[in-house]
């Protein structure tokens, strides 16, 4: 789970390891069952007339490679039928758990699959820099221009080339909560950071501890503030600092990034905000961010800032929507019109260029295929425009859907996704850790920037 790159290998592994959760967790939402194909998708019909330029594809195969495992991938698998069925396409399907490390073994060793699905951008391009990998197709380009906003696209774009469509996508910048508990206290949802503030505030003057906050993960430990971080270095300092800064073009200890990680410190080591149900600020660091987010059930804390992708840690019969148990909200920007979105995805990628994969890569770059797949899963968004909310069946999965698809959102890849192992997946987590156990944000800063390759 932890190969060789940052915390988005953990992060869209875990993703899709807990959207299998996500299918029992909602059931109270009214979620379908994907069981029957040929209510679903199977049978949907799509306009085959746009393979025919690919030629006579009967009797091809694709293999398709992936870490997305039993039972998710079922929902992939029907999603692909009518493009077999269109086709005459035999689409082969591997999920493995080591996919991240194995895709770059296969890739030096020559033996890609025709496809896989790439969960992070600095993956991608370190499988571009084995020479394996293809540029997508010029159909795949044009959608892609068409459906989606042009960030996603640079994410897949190395040396300005462009190897492959957005497939999944999640949304980091959410904080759950306890609807029946605003409604009672009287609380609004917070359209600001400002507003954020006061509703803290309020809740302390309530005699309550307002956030609950957990970062243990095993060998990923400190990933949660590395998203709480970022979340905040986007709002404070803008998405063109935020690029420059996750591509190393302004230090990683400048004013920027230290202002970003004290105004974290500003909730998450405050005695008074945290750890509501878990203990002291330090006790942030040895709660599992599994359980960093239940005592909202509880009532010991009201608000826990993580993904989209955390409604499947709720225990089973737990409703989760906006009039539910347990729901979230936008983390605001520094005004009601900011829409800054800190997330993740994942990107098909091809090995081979044969008309056939090329067709593939095609049907999954359509909004055809994402709104089939959106019908065919739980826990699944995709940031394609023409993404209907309505085929989505349960509200979180709604929500980030929404908040993707509002023209106003400025959506920006998660940092540690895009830097260096050595930063990313290392320093970048170990020091967090230790800032939240008492290191000076200084300190801290100081010795992610010295991780940095030179």
């Amino acid at each position: 789970m932890f190969g060789q790159s940052n915390s988005p290998r953990f992060r869209s592994a875990l993703a899709g390891t807990l959207g299998i959760g996500l299918v029992f967790g909602l059931a109270a939402c009214g979620g379908s069952d994907d069981s029957d194909d040929d209510s679903n998708t199977a049978a949907q019909s799509i306009d085959c007339a746009q393979f025919s330029s690919f030629g006579d594809l009967k009797g091809k195969t694709v293999s398709v490679y992936t870490g997305i495992v039993t039972p998710e991938d079922k929902a992939y698998k029907d999603s692909y039928k009518p493009f077999e069925q269109c086709t005459g396409v035999t689409i082969k399907y591997e999920g493995d758990k080591s996919f991240e490390t194995q895709i770059l073994v296969r890739a030096k060793a020559g033996n890609p699959p025709d496809l896989a699905i790439v969960p992070q951008p600095g993956l991608l391009q370190q499988l571009v820099a084995t020479g394996k990998a293809v540029e997508a197709p010029a159909e795949v380009a044009a959608n892609v221009d068409k459906f989606w906003d042009k960030n996603w696209k640079e994410y897949a774009t190395v040396n300005g080339k462009f190897y492959g469509a957005p497939s999944g996508a999640s949304v980091k910048s959410l904080v759950w909560y306890s609807p029946s508990e605003f409604k009672d206290a009287g609380y609004a949802v917070p359209t600001t950071l400002d507003e954020l503030k006061t509703l803290t505030d309020k809740m302390v003057a309530d005699k309550k501890k307002p956030w609950c906050a957990g970062i243990s993960s095993g060998e990923a430990t400190g990933w949660p503030l590395t998203d709480w971080h970022e979340d905040m270095m986007l709002r404070l300092s803008g998405p063109e600092t935020f690029d420059k800064w996750v591509k190393h073009e302004i230090p990683f200890n400048g004013p920027e990034s230290s202002a970003a990680l004290d105004a974290v410190g500003g909730y998450l080591k405050n005695p008074a905000y945290v750890n509501g149900g878990l203990g002291d600020v330090k006790s942030i660091a040895t709660t599992t961010f599994q359980d960093a987010g239940l005592p909202i059930l509880e009532g010991t804390c009201s608000l826990h800032r993580q993904a989209s992708f955390y409604a499947a840690n709720f225990p089973k019969g737990t409703k989760v929507a906006e009039d539910g148990d347990v729901f979230a909200f936008y983390l605001p920007g520094k005004t009601a019109t900011d829409k800054p979105v800190l997330g993740g995805g994942e990107f098909n990628v091809a090995f081979a260029d044969r008309p056939e994969v090329k067709a593939f890569q095609t049907y999954l770059s359509t909004d055809t295929w994402a709104n089939i797949k959106a019908k065919a899963s739980q826990g699944w968004v995709s940031a394609n425009k023409k993404l209907d909310p309505n085929n989505l069946s349960n509200p979180i999965d709604k929500l980030a859907a929404t908040i993707l698809l509002d023209p106003n959102t400025v959506f920006r890849f998660d940092g540690s996704d895009q830097m260096p192992a050595a930063v990313g997946s290392n320093a970048y987590w170990k020091q967090t850790t230790s800032w939240i156990t008492g290191q000076d944000t200084k300190t801290t800063v100081d010795n992610i920037e010295k991780a940095w390759p030179k």
